[in-house]
């Protein structure tokens, strides 16, 4: 796995060894991401969230956050990316 070292990745993520993942990049506890994807600067992946093989994380891009739907009144929420994806900024 290519990681900067400024990157913060928590130790029950599980990425596929090919993951690049660039600076200052956040990615959480229950997040998974598969063979090629590419997390670049500034990324914040989070929440129960899994992400397909060959994608590309662009800067600044979050995923995987509580719903911002004002009708969501708790309970665990789950973001699945397929693959091949591209998210872009913001």
């Amino acid at each position: 796995m290519n990681t900067h070292p400024t990157a913060i990745i928590h130790p029950g993520a599980r990425l596929d060894e090919t993951v690049e993942v660039g600076p200052y990049a956040i990615i959480g506890e229950h997040v998974e991401i598969g063979f090629g994807t590419v997390v670049q600067a500034h990324a914040f992946i989070d929440g129960h969230t899994t992400i397909g093989k060959n994608c590309k994380i662009f800067p600044f891009a979050c995923v995987g956050m509580p719903t911002q739907d004002l009708k969501y009144d708790g309970g665990t929420t789950y973001a699945e990316i397929g693959d091949g994806t591209t998210l872009r900024e913001f």
